[in-house]
């Protein structure tokens, strides 16, 4: 049940994301949106949110540790560019198919990172865990 809060959580800061940021949208086929219209989109938010959430629980923690030193240097600015490194990479791996999300540049990344980071921290304390 836990994971399907995340999961939901994430889709609604990346639908956020694009939403506010020019260079960031969510691509939808228009075979999808023809056929389901809106559950098209949020079906594909669902898929982009869980390939996120695998990004952040697998690649994340090695990148935050081999950033450490920068992470430091910079008093922790440095995770910026790390939140932004996994919303671009997530972009890089649903690129291959034929929906997912478009990121355009490295600044877009980097509000994109931030207004996730914002978006699940909000919710997270709507949505607490149950730890």
């Amino acid at each position: 049940m836990q994971l399907a809060i995340r999961l939901v959580i994430n889709a609604i800061a990346l639908w956020a994301a694009a939403a506010w940021i020019d260079k960031i949208s969510v691509y939808v086929p228009p075979e999808w949106s023809a056929e389901w219209g809106n559950w098209g989109k949020a079906l594909v938010l669902l898929i982009v949110a869980a390939v996120f959430t695998a990004v952040n629980a697998v690649i994340k923690p090695i990148v935050k540790l081999l950033s450490l030193p920068f992470v430091i240097l910079t008093l922790g600015l440095f995770l910026l560019v790390v939140n932004a490194a996994m919303l671009w990479l997530t972009a890089k791996i649903t690129e291959i198919t034929d929906y997912g999300l478009r990121v355009d540049g490295f600044w877009a990344a980097v509000w994109g990172g931030v207004i996730i980071m914002l978006v699940n921290w909000v919710l997270g304390i709507l949505v607490p865990d149950r730890d």
